[in-house]
């Protein structure tokens, strides 16, 4: 396809051999076809009744899961259009943490549609608009339904977190979960007027198998997964009062080089002590301060344990600067840098810290904070697969109550706001004229694709289904949705199974983007790679440098004809 002829039939070489390029229905078609398997390979797992994937990776990892955003992520896509779809995953993931599968499914079911409309000759370009239009409408719709609720209603933000973990392997321990994460979410919002705010990152979830899921617990402060230094040490430490420090307690190398003469044993022993001294001053200006609990990010010298340990004061050393920040957020203390600074109105406070075995490794917990505006979720689960999986369950669900708090408006879920936006958008497309008009019907059947999923997924009749669903929708109930977990079709309100306004709206919007992206693509112009062997091939020759440039075939210069040798 390098090749192409002009009038006078003059081949014109523009790519360069073996450049491959696709165009019009044939690029068009390659694309929507790789974006469907795409939807098709995460459809299955959609909703409580969906199935896990298992993936394996190149090292021989296992993941198993059903979270859209990790399957994909994990499969290494290679199609450029299906990395669309990834891509949306992703970012959906990272906005509001649920509805990936969805957002995927949708964008599939858009490209599925707009293929037949392709095939009826209505131009790309009106679909695009179409569907722009519609998605707009859709977002509309939705915002219409759904209903606002208190920010901080604690009962609506556990359906809501719990509306979250029914989809996932985690299901049966649905109610001890979404405790937590309300809880934790609860003591680490911060409330400016009137408005919520809420930062995931001051959350810190740890692991550990070995147990069951039921024993996940919540600790108002912060696990570290580290050791008390020095065995001379109090292991538990009541009503602490906490150092955090950021610089070494060890004796600072000189910068210069420096030389010292030392002629006699006496010397010797008086350097000695005075690096000894040196660090006692340390270890007194932690103690003067009154502090009983010491969390220092750099190292500990050998000897300031030791006379922190006569103190009977517990260290931990070389914690992460990001449970520095955490414990600061926890414990009320100031991080310092500087040891003559530290006084005791810098200092921390917690009920209890000690070093508790954690399966095979012991921790140290500092819990029972005041008010903590840091928390950590511990999460535990039979085999490292499960507590994997529980931890990606309770970040979606973390994320779908932080939605809910910074735009307290809810939806039902169970496809009943996907159905309500696909009917209302069917009356409005008979009011448009021209071809738009059988693209705007189109993004309605595909909207209708998420509760066909659940359907089938159900092992419901997915036709019957959406039927029914339909009549009652346009009958003007608009809670009305597929309870899956009794495969009927009814009340999701009653059910207690509520989404956020905001993922039902990323997903529209996510979704519409992506098919309207892939659409939009007549011309696909693939480069050809160098015929070089793989890079490090060859002695370390850089990659594409080994082996003739291609078109040589090996054959000094002559065209082509490498097959031939």
């Amino acid at each position: 396809m390098a090749a192409q002829a002009t009038k006078a039939n003059m081949p014109v070489v523009l790519l360069k051999d073996g450049a491959e390029q696709s165009k019009g229905r044939d690029a068009q078609k390659n694309n929507i076809a790789a974006a469907k398997i795409i939807a098709e390979i995460v459809h299955t797992s959609l909703g409580p009744r969906g199935m896990d994937k298992m993936l394996v990776d190149s090292l021989g990892d296992v993941t198993i899961t059903n979270d859209g955003a990790t399957i994909l992520k994990e499969i290494d896509v290679q199609h450029p259009a299906a990395k669309m779809l990834v891509e949306i995953s992703k970012t959906t993931d990272n906005e509001v943490g649920d509805g990936t599968t969805s957002a995927v499914v949708l964008a599939g079911a858009l490209l599925e549609h707009a293929e037949s409309l392709i095939t009826q000759e209505v131009h790309p370009t009106i679909i695009v608009d179409g569907y722009r239009k519609a998605a707009k409408k859709a977002k509309q719709f939705l915002d219409n339904m759904a209903e606002k609720v208190p920010a901080n209603d604690k009962s609506t933000l556990l359906k809501i977190a719990k509306t979250s973990m029914q989809t996932k392997l985690v299901r049966k321990d649905s109610d001890k979960l979404a405790e937590m994460v309300v809880k934790a979410i609860l003591s680490v919002a911060e409330k400016t007027n009137e408005k919520y705010a809420v930062d995931i990152d001051d959350i810190k979830v740890e692991k550990k198998p070995g147990s069951s899921i039921n024993e996940s617990s919540i600790i108002r402060g912060i696990v570290l997964d580290k050791e008390i230094v020095h065995s001379g040490m109090p292991k538990k430490v009541t009503d602490g009062k906490i150092a955090l420090v950021n610089t070494a307690l060890e004796i600072n190398k000189t910068e210069t080089d420096a030389k010292i003469n030392i002629s006699n044993p006496q010397q010797m022993k008086s350097f000695l002590d005075e690096e000894n001294k040196m660090l006692k001053t340390m270890v007194d200006k932690v103690i003067g301060s009154g502090a009983t609990v010491v969390l220092c990010q750099k190292g500990i010298d050998d000897m300031a344990q030791h006379y922190l340990s006569k103190a009977g004061i517990l260290a931990v050393r070389r914690v992460k600067e990001s449970d520095m920040t955490k414990l600061a957020k926890a414990t009320g203390a100031r991080i310092v840098s500087n040891l003559d600074d530290l006084f005791e109105k810098d200092l921390g406070s917690a009920e209890l810290i000690q070093e508790k075995k954690v399966e095979e490794d012991n921790w140290v917990f500092v819990e029972g904070c005041k008010h903590p505006k840091s928390v950590t979720l511990l999460l535990r689960a039979g085999s490292q697969r499960v507590v994997d999986e529980v931890e990606r369950s309770i970040h979606d669900s973390l994320m779908v109550v932080r939605d809910v708090m910074e735009y307290p408006s809810i939806v039902a879920g169970g496809g009943s706001p996907e159905t309500f936006a696909a009917t209302k958008i069917r009356n409005w497309a008979k009011s448009l004229e021209g071809r738009e008009q059988l693209a705007v019907e189109k993004f309605a059947d595909a909207l209708e694709s998420i509760p066909l999923a659940l359907a089938e997924n159900a092992g419901m009749d997915p036709i019957d289904t959406l039927t029914n669903l339909r009549s009652k929708q346009i009958k003007g109930e608009k809670w009305i949705g597929i309870d899956v977990m009794k495969a009927k079709v009814g009340n999701m309100q009653t059910s207690d199974i509520i989404e956020p306004l905001a993922v039902k709206q990323q997903i529209i919007s996510a979704a519409s983007e992506a098919a309207c992206m892939i659409l939009r693509i007549d011309d696909v112009i693939a480069t050809a790679k160098s015929a070089g062997p793989p890079p490090g091939a060859e002695g370390g020759m850089p990659p594409g440098m080994g082996g003739m440039p291609p078109g040589m075939g090996g054959m000094g210069g002559m065209p082509d004809m490498g097959g031939m040798m």
